[in-house]
C-alpha cells in the first residue's frame, strides 16, 4: 500500500517562504506523478504543482507560477514543494498526491481525478 506523508507545514507571515515534503512508501515503480494540491474549507481541491517523476516534466497552477517550485529531492521517494513570496490566499491545507501508473494525461496534470493516492495533508497560513 503506498503511503504518502507530508510534512513543512506552518505559519508565515506574507513574503515568506515554506518548503512542504512529500515522502511515499510502498511503491513499485518510482516513475509516476507526483502533484501538491490544496483546499480551503468549502472549496474544492486546487491543483498547485505536478512533477513527472520519469520524464521530468513540471506543471503549475496560474495562481503559483513563478512563486513555487516542485522538486524531487536527492532521495528517490521524496518531492518538495518550495513555496517563494507567499500570500494570505495561499492559506490552505495541503495535500501530496501520487499517481499509481506512468502513464497520464497532461492536460489533467493538475486534476484531483488524475491521483490514486493521497497523504493526510499539512497546513500552511500566511497572514498579513
Amino acid at each position: 500500500q503506498v503511503q504518502l506523508v507530508e510534512s513543512g507545514g506552518g505559519s508565515v507571515q506574507a513574503g515568506g517562504s515554506l518548503r512542504l515534503s512529500c515522502a511515499a512508501s510502498g511503491y513499485t515503480d518510482s516513475r509516476t506523478l507526483v502533484g501538491w494540491f490544496r483546499q480551503v474549507p468549502g472549496k474544492e481541491r486546487e491543483g498547485v504543482a505536478a512533477l513527472a517523476t520519469g520524464s521530468g516534466s513540471i506543471y503549475y497552477a496560474d495562481s503559483v507560477k513563478g512563486r513555487f517550485t516542485i522538486a524531487q529531492g536527492n532521495a528517490e521517494n521524496t518531492v518538495y514543494l518550495q513555496m517563494n513570496s507567499l500570500k494570505p490566499e495561499d492559506t490552505a491545507a495541503y495535500y501530496c498526491a501520487r499517481r499509481s501508473r506512468v502513464y497520464y494525461v497532461p492536460a489533467r496534470a493538475l486534476e484531483e481525478k488524475t491521483f490514486d493516492y493521497w497523504g493526510q495533508g499539512t497546513q500552511v497560513t500566511v497572514s498579513s
